[in-house]
């Protein structure tokens, strides 16, 4: 078992690398994924979800607001002031932001243990910090949002409508 555990940790190490070396376009093309970034969030969401570290990672399951059945997604968690955020590094229109909102903000975010927890989406005067600490926590995020390492808050304020956050909120 801990050789198995081993061998993931280096997998992991050795593909997410990898996936530094690569360009962006990659692993998204006009804010989709493609399959090679398909199926790099799928490993990244087993490794999540099976609580490999980073701790930071996480798999989010929601409940899809057409077909009711859990959707996951893996998601890099900021933290600000002591709070925990999921930031949508594509904007608003993809379907984990719309199955949240649709669900009403339950959801389960697993990190080795399954943990039920509220979502509430942070007002849009209240994200340049939060979109801040995300943009450093998230370089795969970097060539998504119109900011650099060096952008100060008001920097982000310019583009806080664009990118959703979420507070987690333990327990429903």
């Amino acid at each position: 078992m801990r050789r198995l555990l081993i061998a993931v940790v280096v997998l992991a190490v050795l593909v997410f690398g990898w996936m530094r070396l690569l360009r962006t376009t990659a692993f998204y093309r006009d804010r989709r994924p493609t399959r090679l970034g398909t199926a790099v969030n799928r490993f990244g969401g087993w490794l999540a979800g099976a609580g490999v570290p980073p701790s930071w990672m996480c798999l989010l399951e929601v409940r899809g607001r057409h077909s009711g059945r859990t959707r996951s997604t893996v998601l890099v968690v900021a933290t600000h002031a002591g709070e925990r955020y999921l930031v949508s590094m594509l904007g608003e229109n993809v379907e984990w932001v719309k199955n949240v909102r649709a669900a009403g903000g339950e959801a389960v975010i697993r990190h080795g243990r399954r943990q039920p927890v509220r979502l509430e989406e942070v007002p849009v005067e209240d994200r340049a910090p939060i979109l801040r600490a995300y943009f450093h926590r998230a370089p795969g995020a970097r060539p998504h949002m119109e900011a650099n390492l060096e952008s100060s808050v008001s920097d982000f304020e310019r583009i806080a409508a664009v990118h959703p956050a979420f507070r987690i909120v333990e327990g429903r």
